[in-house]
């Protein structure tokens, strides 16, 4: 590198990639600039945490003399709690990260940002910090204290329409030189298909997983697809439904109506995944989870599924002693043990990835009884063979549908 002031050339890059990039690497360092492209395009992109990509591409362009003490990406996501992913790496603390919630509030830091700036303008910002105004951006005064000298952010328009960007701050007094700038337009193009490609797989891993549970997900992804197949799982199952639903809704918008099942469910869901259940689908006001035995389970599927059961009515409770529903709500859950199988039905291109099976009828049968026999959890036979406790025998009961009465139990008085 020179040792020349570095500063900056014109025209100003843009976000666009038009091969120019390669022309002003100096000769001696591009071998290195590829190793560099290549290292992302390998490596970096199956690195499992993106944290780990940023704080290696930093590295490296250290080595190419880019003296890169700050980087930072700010990605879009696909995600129910947050907007995007900000990550940071420092030479000093290495990496970290941080959430940006929806709404309000993360969009007027946008706008107070120079992300906001390059989105605009689609160029890139590069800013010599001791000439910048405090008032230019919120975050020129974090970087003076921090005594970076010379900061760029660097647009990145993923194919699927997203926003995204990367910003690079240095403390050399001589801030970032055309050699340095040229090796960072060399790389970007590269490093932005490796975001996004990184990117593409998070939303997809996110939002199978809302929309379909964790196991089955993992299924999808490893190309479990094809119309007809099928996993049987050997599991506690627990059905749960909300008593009145019906007619609890009947006076109310659809919005309100969305958001008592949202305030139902946040009872349930938690505990269920606390004890190590999956939740498989919602029906309505209904749900169908499972938890799955271990290789040699002695009742840890069943104890961690009536644990679950539990607490989820002690919450449903909590939340009608604070007048969280527009009423009172009952609840009745189920609990049995079986095989539940889940697989792709449907026809053609359009596919539902569902739960079948005798044992997961029966426990939605089970179900129908809570209300009958006023008992807000019921359990089958099969279940209470694997619990620990000692519960209590309710009689024998025919269940809709299902050939046999079956034996049902309620937790006995210490369970």
């Amino acid at each position: 590198m020179s040792d020349q002031p570095r500063h900056a050339p014109a025209p100003m890059p843009t976000a666009a990639a038009d091969g120019s990039e390669a022309s002003d690497i100096p000769i001696g360092l591009f071998r290195d600039c590829v190793a560099l492209r290549d290292w992302l395009l390998s490596e970096g992109a199956r690195l499992p945490e993106s944290g780990d990509l940023l704080a290696g591409m930093a590295e490296r362009l250290n080595a190419l003399g880019v003296p890169v003490d700050r980087a930072t990406t700010a990605i879009d996501a696909l995600h129910s709690d947050y907007s995007g992913v900000g990550r940071f790496w420092t030479r000093e603390d290495g990496v970290s990260f941080r959430l940006f919630p929806h709404g309000e509030a993360t969009e007027q830091a946008l706008a107070r940002s120079p992300f906001a700036h390059v989105y605009a303008t689609g160029e890139w910002l590069i800013l010599d910090l001791r000439d910048t105004p405090d008032d230019r951006f919120s975050i020129i005064p974090e970087l003076k204290t921090a005594g970076y000298t010379h900061y760029i952010t660097v647009p990145l328009f993923f194919t699927n329409g997203t926003r995204n960007g990367v910003t690079f701050a240095t403390r050399d007094p001589r801030g970032f030189g055309h050699d340095d700038l040229a090796i960072l337009r060399f790389i970007v193009p590269t490093l932005s298909a490796v975001m996004e490609m990184r990117g593409l797989n998070a939303r997809l891993d996110h939002v199978l997983r809302v929309y379909v549970g964790d196991g089955p997900h993992q299924a999808i992804l490893a190309g479990f697809i094809r119309r007809g197949q099928v996993e049987r799982i050997r599991s506690a199952i627990l059905f749960a439904d909300m008593r009145g639903y019906t007619h609890l809704t009947d006076a109310l918008t659809p919005e309100a109506s969305v958001e008592l099942l949202n305030t139902y469910f946040d009872c349930l869901v938690p505990p269920i995944e606390s004890e190590g259940g999956e939740v498989l689908k919602y029906m309505g006001d209904g749900l169908l989870a499972i938890f799955r035995e271990s290789g040699d389970d002695l009742g840890g599927a069943a104890q961690g599924a009536l644990s679950a059961a539990q607490a989820a009515l002690r919450r449903v409770e909590e939340a009608n002693r604070a007048g969280r529903f527009p009423t009172r709500i009952e609840i009745g859950i189920a609990l049995h043990h079986g095989e539940a199988a889940y697989g792709n039905v449907g026809s053609g291109a359009r596919l539902d990835f569902t739960v079948i099976g005798r044992d997961v009828n029966l426990a939605s049968r089970l179900a129908k009884l809570n209300k009958v026999l006023s008992e807000p959890l019921l359990m089958s036979k099969p279940f209470v063979d694997f619990l620990w406790g000692d519960p209590e025998l309710l009689g024998t009961h025919p269940l809709d549908g299902i050939a046999e009465e079956m034996a049902i139990y309620r937790p006995g008085k210490g369970g």
